[in-house]
């Protein structure tokens, strides 16, 4: 079973993905911030992480800076699910390595798709 890790500190959004991801055969477990998040990234070793940019503690762009720096994380493929409007977004994770940015609102199934896509499925 492949594992997604969920970074968002909206539990309300977390139930949301979690119950559409396990539907169709993930496992998912999620984190509040990027502190916990990378912690959950050695723990967990996910097949895949999304990734809200706006949190508390450590943001989704500091969160990728550390993930990308390390070898061992370097290569997870990273969704970014976010609300936020900025003009530079795309250039950032561009230069990130972030492979995917899903914008809220979005339709589930475009974001199962984008998941599926980048797991292989």
């Amino acid at each position: 079973m492949k594992k997604i890790l969920y970074l968002e500190d909206e539990p309300d959004e977390i139930l949301m993905v979690k119950t559409r991801v396990e539907s169709q055969g993930y496992s998912l477990v999620s984190a509040a911030d990027g502190e916990e998040g990378l912690k959950k990234v050695r723990e967990e070793k996910p097949d895949l992480i999304l990734l809200d940019i706006i949190m508390p503690r450590m943001n989704g762009h500091e969160f990728c800076c550390h993930l990308k720096m390390d070898p061992a994380t370097r290569n997870i493929p990273v969704i970014i699910i976010t609300a936020s409007g900025a003009k530079d977004l795309e250039k950032k994770c561009q230069k990130l390595g972030i492979q995917e940015i899903v914008h809220k609102p979005y339709e589930s199934s475009y974001l199962l798709e984008r998941i599926a896509f980048f797991l292989g499925e």
